[in-house]
């Protein structure tokens, strides 16, 4: 029987003209998605997708909102057309729209949340700027390691923000602490430290300060339970319920993406494809490392749905 797993990318998925071909094709449920996105934000988020700059773009307050509703203008796009999902997950702002599809958050309020969670994390930024970069090469044990290390000798913080692959962890902290990080990271082997054109440190202790206040918005939004088996982030296990839900978005904040851990829990239980749905193939790349004997498929492009279709399409059921 086959089992097809969504998986829904996250902030450094963006690319100038995202979603604009689904447009061009007339997909009616996309073109709802953009339409009302702007109308919920009192600003032309649809246009930014469109024409915006890759600098534009690069705005988290803008970012976020805009890969998620590319996003789920995909998966629109792939329901209209017979395909649904039998379990999601989504890396980091990705967790939001994989909750939409499991029927626990309603779209416009996740949409509310996303623009307010990349507001705050652009804010805290601007008064304590910090730095993400990609570890390549070494464990992730090693990893943490160096991390522990690096904050303990010079007192900044430095931590691991996504576990991506068994070769991919990407770390998180202050300017000074990823910078010295990086450093100890070449010393010790790791074939290279690449520095991630990111709005904030992300999913590291520097976030703490938000989650209050984002949690006061999570605590406005109705969450049910979920209709999907959905992935958490902090967990990589299934939510159990709605309020379970809102309490591992907040943690989430602070806490790293366990993707790799995701990934390998969806290939124990048997799913046979993998497929992205949104823009890039950040997590196609990541899910062929994490599951090669699982088709890892993209859906990001008009084409590349098509494609998805017609070949998930003919596997048997």
């Amino acid at each position: 029987m086959s089992r097809h797993a969504f998986v829904f990318p996250g902030q450094g998925s963006q690319f100038p003209g995202m979603g604009r071909d689904l447009i061009r094709e007339n997909v009616r449920a996309a073109a709802a998605h953009f339409r009302q996105a702007d109308e919920i934000l009192g600003f032309p988020l649809s246009r930014l997708c469109f024409e915006g700059t890759a600098d534009e773009l690069r705005d988290t307050a803008v970012t976020q909102p805009a890969v998620f509703v590319t996003s789920l203008a995909f998966g629109a796009a792939l329901r209209e057309r017979g395909l649904v999902a039998d379990v999601v997950a989504g890396h980091s702002l990705g967790e939001y729209t994989a909750l939409v599809w499991a029927g626990v958050l309603d779209w416009p309020s996740a949409l509310c949340l996303v623009r307010a969670r990349g507001e705050l994390m652009s804010r805290l930024n601007t008064r304590t700027p910090g730095r993400m970069a990609a570890v390549i090469g070494l464990p992730s044990d090693r990893v943490e390691e160096l991390c522990a290390r690096t904050a303990r000798d010079t007192g900044e913080r430095v931590e691991v923000a996504n576990y991506n692959s068994a070769q991919q962890t990407v770390v998180s902290g202050t300017v000074r602490g990823v910078t010295e990080f990086a450093g100890a990271a070449t010393r010790a082997g790791a074939g290279s430290v690449v520095p991630l054109r990111t709005g904030a440190p992300f999913h590291c202790a520097l976030m703490a300060d938000i989650e209050d206040e984002f949690g006061e918005r999570l605590d406005a939004v109705p969450f049910a339970d979920p209709a999907v088996p959905v992935i958490a982030n902090v967990t990589a296990e299934y939510v159990d319920s709605g309020a379970q839900a809102r309490r591992l978005l907040r943690r989430q904040l602070a806490s790293p993406v366990r993707w790799r851990q995701t990934v390998d829990l969806l290939a124990a239980e048997e799913v046979t494809a993998l497929v992205e749905v949104g823009p890039g193939r950040v997590l196609t790349n990541l899910n062929r490392v994490n599951a090669p004997g699982v088709p890892a498929l993209a859906v990001g492009a008009v084409e590349q749905l098509d494609r998805t279709v017609e070949r998930l399409a003919a596997t048997p059921v």
